[in-house]
């Protein structure tokens, strides 16, 4: 059980700072139960744009701070922990964007947000996890297409869409350990439970869904649901929020090993640190920030 002071201690800190807290839906249970607000990575970003804090307290990973950065140039924007990256994001570098995009002089290059800020730069419009149909549904269909960096929602984008894109050979290490297998086991034990996976899994996961969506998404339909069951094929820090919004609803894992320990590196302790010495500070150089908002500005455009 976490000590109340701590708890306490955030508050008084919140204040003494005019500062919000947001927390990722993969965030540790009692990290999210002290945020401001919970949610998925560019919607806290918009809503800290929204709020009139000096101070942002983002619990999430390095590529989520920066692009709450970029939206709001004029707040300061601070993480608990430095190291909390996104193994995803580091398959992708801005130089290794741009020696492709000269193989393909004329692509289109679609950026999952779920990318560095340098990355998000060198492309022409970013996409969320539930809104990359629509944002590449916009694309003239006779413009070539390259997907970056994840290649298992770019795969579900095309089936949803049937059209051709190239793919980065990215890929979330966590959704990957989501396996058929397992959700087809479950499936045997709980024959009413329904199954929702993030598009992030891979095809032959996402072929045995009931439902594919967003982090977001995913509590909109559990929320609508009829269903008393669940089995849920996401990052498992998703199911303390389920749970709480759904205390009559039962939410199973596909796999506790689908668990990122980069999102868990923000512990309450590290919270009121970072509160305590205003550390660590995430910036975006201004070049870099301007064209990687206009990738960002042309999705939300689109959104």
């Amino acid at each position: 059980m976490v000590s109340d002071p701590i708890v306490e201690k955030i508050s008084e800190l919140k204040k003494k700072h005019n500062a919000i807290i947001l927390a990722h839906n993969y965030q540790r249970g009692e990290v999210q139960d002290v945020a401001d607000y919970v949610g998925d990575s560019l919607g806290l970003s918009q809503q800290a744009a929204k709020t009139d804090a000096d101070l942002i307290v983002f619990c999430g990973v390095h590529f989520m701070a920066e692009t709450a950065a970029i939206l709001s140039p004029n707040k300061t924007v601070i993480m608990p922990d430095e190291h909390a990256g996104c193994p995803m994001a580091n398959m992708i570098t801005a130089r290794e964007l741009r020696k492709k995009k000269e193989l393909y002089p004329n692509i289109r290059v679609v950026c999952y947000v779920n990318t560095t800020a340098d990355v998000k730069a060198e492309s022409d419009i970013c996409c969320t996890s539930s809104n990359a149909v629509k944002i590449v549904s916009s694309i003239p269909e006779d413009e070539e297409i390259l997907f970056i960096p994840d290649k298992s929602l770019g795969a579900y984008v095309s089936s949803c869409l049937n059209r051709e894109m190239i793919y980065w050979e990215g890929y979330c290490p966590t959704h990957h350990r989501i396996l058929a297998d397992q959700i087809v086991k479950m499936k045997s034990e709980h024959p009413e439970a329904e199954v929702v996976v993030h598009p992030e899994c891979t095809p032959d996961v996402i072929a045995l869904a009931d439902n594919v969506a967003s982090t977001t998404g995913i509590l909109k339909y559990a929320n609508s649901s009829n269903a008393k069951e669940f089995i849920i094929g996401t990052e498992i820090g998703i199911l303390h929020r389920l749970r709480k919004e759904n205390p009559d609803k039962i939410f199973m894992p596909v796999t506790p090993l689908s668990d990122c320990p980069n999102m868990k590196l923000n512990t309450l302790e590290k919270l009121l640190w970072s509160l305590e010495d205003v550390q660590y500070v995430v910036t975006v150089p201004d070049e870099i920030a301007k064209k990687a908002l206009s990738a960002i500005q042309r999705m939300l455009d689109l959104s």
